[in-house]
């Protein structure tokens, strides 16, 4: 296939290129592949099945797509370790398939962001293969980390980090004549080694894969692990022997050091070479949202996640500070804020509203549902009320609950057979949507799912949601719809506050108001103008409006 002929026939359609900063105010969907459709009956999903699902995308309203990993790997952490970054793993399809799916998101005016996994590869890519195969001193280690142990006889690893799914972050080789020999880091799992991003064939590499994919006409490229890459030198010790509980507080050696920025810096000047507005949305858990705002400096990254958003519980006070804090530290920047709610690697929204605050993004209990389900509403309506740009993960929009209860035998997440580290559970919110009432996995394809689905899902099918006005599936479309039409909502960096009764926020963006009852409580205040849009029933009566308990209001007073 013809870069240049794939690079033309992918070119943004007249009403993509029309609309200037485009990502600003985007409502961006994500695609988990395995768990989205499966054309083939084969029980996982796939680039065909999400390709003949890109027209429920653009009747959503959703502005752009950003699907997870579908490079060719071994799954050790679902697609996350990374043989081949030019090749579609077969259990997705191939690059043909990868080049429909792009040609047909843009005919529908729907952008495609794709995956980008450069902290680490699998141990099969071929320059690990070869590293290990060669033996000590060959050049190919030096574009990982293999270092000789401590101790007499190197039995120990090189320092004292932890990987992120638990145990050592270091794993001993045995050399080709059979002896123990040196180790290499991993921050995540054993099957997926840290590059040494100190070695310049990393660098030349990860240019050319990005070149590889923009000529294949993709939009743009979330990075995972935005803020691992480059390592404090000499790699030191941590003090703490409790380190797993440090990440998110502190600048860890291994994570959001300085250098990364470099990196980016040469990588946006690759972006800006191609016509489109290509953009870069970095995944970057930071101490604090300050250095967060780094990574999207103008001449940087384009957006970044922003975490601190999505682990605050349902609070108005906690909320009202994290929208603040976002504000104040993108606007220097210049960057849009990021505003989420779920995503493939945390406990669905709808369940962890549905629970006690303070357990964290990892839940393992179901809660109150119809609790959970009425504030995930109400989150919705007030994230999508917010200046910049907002992520939607995959059936949050049909109200999914995380599935708590999947027997020990069908897990599959590499964190959960690791004991320490990460929970690992997040197999729960990555189980097959459904998309029918019927069937053998309720329309996701036509052989079962590769994790099981509950019975109860039927009811929360597309098809069972659609054209019913009070259900989840059209209070979204019908959300994404005003957010499009009101032109004091999308991009934006402030919010006017208004005053509000305890629990519940309130802010004005020039004629649209956006009202939210965090309590367990209906509260009385103000009817600002014209019902746009609730997550639950408002009474008005006398200019006065009662909002019911966790609901969120619009109004427009023009």
């Amino acid at each position: 296939m013809s870069q240049q002929h794939s690079a033309l026939a992918s070119a943004p359609t007249p009403a993509q290129a029309k609309r200037g900063d485009w990502w600003r105010d985007a409502v961006i969907y994500q695609v988990y592949p395995r768990s989205f459709a499966d054309s083939n009956g084969d029980g996982m999903g796939d680039l065909e099945g999400i390709r003949s699902r890109l027209p429920y995308l653009r009747d959503l309203g959703v502005d752009a797509v950003w699907l997870s990993p579908f490079y060719a790997s071994p799954q050790a952490d679902a697609g996350y370790d990374v043989a081949d970054y030019r090749a579609v793993d077969p259990m997705f399809g191939n690059l043909l398939d990868a080049d429909a799916l792009i040609r047909d998101a843009h005919e529908l005016s729907l952008r495609i962001i794709v995956d980008l996994v450069p902290n680490h590869s699998s141990d099969q890519h071929e320059w690990f293969k070869r590293a290990l195969r060669e033996g000590p001193g060959s050049p190919l280690r030096d574009r990982y980390y293999f270092r000789p142990g401590k101790g007499e006889h190197g039995e120990l690893p090189p320092n004292n980090w932890e990987s992120i799914f638990g145990g050592p972050a270091w794993t001993r080789v045995t050399e080709p004549d059979g002896t123990p020999g040196e180790w290499y880091l991993h921050l995540f799992a054993p099957e997926q080694p840290d590059f040494n991003w100190e070695h310049p064939a990393v660098g030349d590499e990860f240019r050319s894969i990005l070149r590889f994919w923009l000529d294949m006409g993709v939009d743009g490229f979330r990075i995972d692990v935005a803020h691992g890459m480059v390592k404090a030198a000499g790699l030191p010790d941590i003090g703490d022997g409790d380190q797993l509980k440090l990440l998110g507080n502190d600048v860890m050696p291994f994570f959001d050091q300085d250098g990364v920025h470099d990196i980016y810096r040469q990588w946006r000047l690759i972006l800006d070479e191609y016509a489109g507005e290509r953009i870069f949305v970095a995944e970057a858990w930071t101490p604090t949202v300050a250095r967060t705002a780094n990574y999207v400096r103008p001449d940087e990254l384009h957006q970044a996640f922003n975490f601190q958003y999505l682990g605050t519980h349902w609070d108005a006070e906690e909320l009202r500070k994290v929208v603040d804090l976002t504000l104040e530290a993108m606007r220097p920047v210049g960057a849009p804020a990021t505003w989420v709610l779920s995503n493939h690697d945390v406990t669905r929204h709808a369940t962890r509203f549905a629970n006690p605050a303070g357990l964290g993004t990892q839940i393992r209990t179901a809660g109150d549902r119809a609790l959970g389900l009425r504030r995930a509403r109400a989150a919705t309506l007030l994230m999508l009320a917010l200046p910049g740009s907002a992520y939607v993960y995959q059936g949050e929009e049909l109200g999914l609950p995380d599935v708590v209860d999947l027997p020990d035998e069908v897990r599959q997440d590499p964190a959960y057979f690791r004991g320490a580290g990460q929970d690992g559970f997040r197999d729960g919110c990555r189980v097959p949507i459904p998309w029918t009432r019927e069937g053998s996995s309720y329309g996701f394809g036509t052989g079962g799912s590769w994790l099981p689905q509950p019975a109860e899902w039927a009811d929360l099918s597309v098809e069972a949601q659609t054209g019913v006005a009070d259900s989840t599936l059209e209070l979204y479309r019908s959300a994404l719809a005003v957010r499009r039409a009101e032109p004091d909502l999308g991009a934006g960096d402030s919010v006017e506050w208004l005053r509000a009764p305890e629990g519940v926020l309130a802010f004005r963006r020039g004629e649209f108001v956006c009202v939210a009852n965090t309590t367990g409580e209906s509260v009385t205040t103000p009817a600002y103008g014209r019902v746009l849009l609730a997550s639950g029933e408002v009474a008005e009566v006398d200019g006065d409006a009662k909002v019911p308990a966790d609901t969120t209001v619009w109004w427009t007073t023009a």
